[in-house]
């Protein structure tokens, strides 16, 4: 069994199934989130070059501060939008 911790500070225990991965993405829409941390976006560029190498669709989103979750019309707009996301976090 894995526990994972959830950072947004919930104050009930949520239970979520974790959802299989894709066997390939290519063909699929993955979304690139930058938290809007300093070199998040470098990061996010060479992911990105991979993906589209691999033949995936490239979506890219910025939150507007990493102090904060992402706000709720963005991560509909990503769920909306995509079939994987990846998140930067970098420094």
């Amino acid at each position: 069994m894995t526990t994972i911790l959830d950072p947004t500070s919930e104050r009930s225990l949520a239970q979520r199934e974790r959802l299989a991965r894709p066997a390939s993405l290519e063909g699929l829409t993955v979304g690139l989130l930058d938290i809007s941390k300093p070199r998040g976006d470098i990061f996010l560029d060479r992911i990105e070059e991979r993906l589209v190498g691999i033949g995936a669709n490239v979506k890219r989103y910025s939150k507007p501060t990493f102090a904060k979750p992402a706000p709720v019309d963005l991560r509909h707009e990503i769920a909306t939008e995509c079939q994987v996301v990846i998140e930067a976090l970098a420094d």
